[in-house]
């Protein structure tokens, strides 16, 4: 279905707008958390193609101490859990705000579940007005992430939980 929806990335404002319509269109009346999950990710990765290395999310595990657990994701084999005190993602838990990493090779506690990713973009995702998730996306490209992409995913996942 995802090839229904081919979006032009030369202004990427203007993917990521068409982007959010196009997900409230096919999520409505849907309720079903893996599937407005996984239709995201879909839609990300067909929109970005190769750029997005790797897509996807990493849950809170409300049985473990500040931990996060893999969820539905597209690209090589991720990460099954982060705690909150490493990495970008556990960044971003922590902080619950966006991070945006030019180079992951240069921070120190960077967990390279992929050693072909070179920039990273993590989003918290709230539910309920407490941190459910992050949205974490890997590029081969260095510095391939900016405050577009940060504007864009953060009204993304804000519409997952509405």
């Amino acid at each position: 279905m995802a090839e229904q929806f081919l979006i032009d990335t030369k202004d990427k404002s203007a993917a990521y707008s068409a982007l959010l319509d196009v997900y409230k269109s096919v999520i409505d009346g849907e309720d079903n958390e893996i599937a407005r999950l996984s239709t995201l990710i879909s839609l990300l990765t067909s929109t970005f193609g190769e750029l997005f290395f790797w897509c996807g999310f990493y849950m809170v595990d409300e049985t473990k101490n500040n931990e996060l657990v893999v969820g539905p994701y597209q690209g090589t084999m991720g990460c099954l859990r982060i705690p909150f005190t490493k990495g970008v993602c556990g960044k971003c838990a922590r902080e619950a705000k966006i991070q945006i990493v030019d180079d992951v090779h240069a921070i120190a506690d960077h967990i390279a579940c992929d050693s072909r990713s070179n920039s990273e973009i993590v989003v918290p995702i709230f539910k309920n007005g407490k941190l459910h998730a992050v949205l974490d996306i890997d590029s081969t490209e260095f510095a391939a992430f900016d405050e577009i992409d940060a504007h864009g995913l953060e009204e993304l996942v804000k519409i997952i939980y509405a």
